[in-house]
């Protein structure tokens, strides 16, 4: 688990602001309050909606119009620019007032996101990767799942698919479930970022993203959910998804071995029932398998040695 820290000290990680806040209400609800205010009522923001950006100038506006346009509406919008060199800057000059805007170096989707979770301040966290974008109601949707359902910790909405500019299927394997996903999303990821929305306490109790990982960073926060918490699915699609572009990092070369390491990390947390514990370890051993016979016909022997042992060290103890 990352180390614990306070969602105010973010010094470290964010270089210089460009704050333009919504106006700041009175303190922030409690718990018991969770999923029940309106948005734009005299209380702290209820949802606060982080969109991470690196050099999609091309997409961030319609993301940002997406979030701007919901009919019921956020009540905080951060955008982090991740180091960016196009015409990201320009883009977020022209919303003015209607967001905020934090700036910092090149770190990568993890630190951004945490950089926008430590500033934010509602009740409630919604990610938007800014090449994907939202329908009309889609926090509308979410905001009441969350009223009815008041011990919810996390929600996502199903989503539909355009690769190239051309919509796709998913695949059977790519089903979403709600519920007690954990041993269903081993295999790969079943939660979308852009998709989920989430009680900020959460981040306090498993901790922010993993800025060690380069890929497969939001499979492992799933990880550290599910198998503690059933992860809700409102079974109507709300979101647009879009693939197909080079710098995806779904499109990165080895994404196996960043779920390995993600995998390694929740088996030593020691937390897991023995079911799950027992599943966990089926999935490492068949990753690390797979993973390593790619290395070894890369010519790759000593990395190809290290996976094949892997499983075996960890059970060893």
């Amino acid at each position: 688990m990352l180390p614990k820290r306070s969602f105010e000290d973010d010094k470290k990680q964010v270089l210089t602001f460009n704050y333009k806040l919504l106006p700041m209400k009175s303190d922030m609800s409690t718990s018991a309050d969770n999923g029940r205010k309106l948005a734009n009522t005299n209380q702290r923001p209820t949802i606060s909606v982080i969109i991470p950006t690196f050099n999609r100038c091309g997409y961030l506006g319609q993301a940002i119009d997406s979030v701007l346009n919901q009919t019921y509406p956020a009540d905080e919008l951060i955008v982090v620019d991740d180091g960016s060199t196009d015409g990201t800057s320009d883009l977020l000059a022209a919303y003015t007032d209607r967001l905020t805007v934090i700036r910092q170096i090149n770190q990568g989707v993890s630190a951004a996101r945490n950089a926008g979770i430590r500033q934010s301040h509602g009740t409630y966290i919604a990610l938007l990767d800014s090449d994907d974008y939202w329908l009309p109601e889609k926090l509308k949707e979410q905001h009441a799942f969350f009223d009815s359902h008041p011990d919810a910790v996390i929600c996502q909405t199903e989503e539909t698919w355009i690769r190239n500019a051309k919509r796709i299927n998913p695949k059977k394997r790519h089903q979403k479930f709600s519920g007690m996903i954990f041993e269903k999303n081993l295999p790969l990821c079943l939660v979308s970022p852009s998709a989920v929305m989430i009680r900020k306490g959460l981040f306090e109790e498993v901790g922010l993203f993993d800025e060690s990982l380069p890929a497969c960073e939001d499979y492992d926060m799933w990880l550290r959910i599910s198998w503690k918490y059933p992860i809700h699915l409102v079974d109507t699609p709300l979101v647009v998804k879009r693939g197909g572009h080079s710098d995806q990092l779904s499109s990165m070369a080895e994404l196996d071995k960043y779920r390995i390491q993600a995998l390694v990390k929740i088996l030593a947390q020691g937390c897991l029932s023995a079911f799950q514990q027992k599943a966990a370890m089926d999935t490492l051993t068949r990753k690390c398998a797979i993973y390593a016979n790619g290395c070894r016909k890369r010519g790759r022997l000593q990395e190809a040695e290290h996976y094949f042992n892997l499983p075996k060290s960890i059970e060893a103890g």
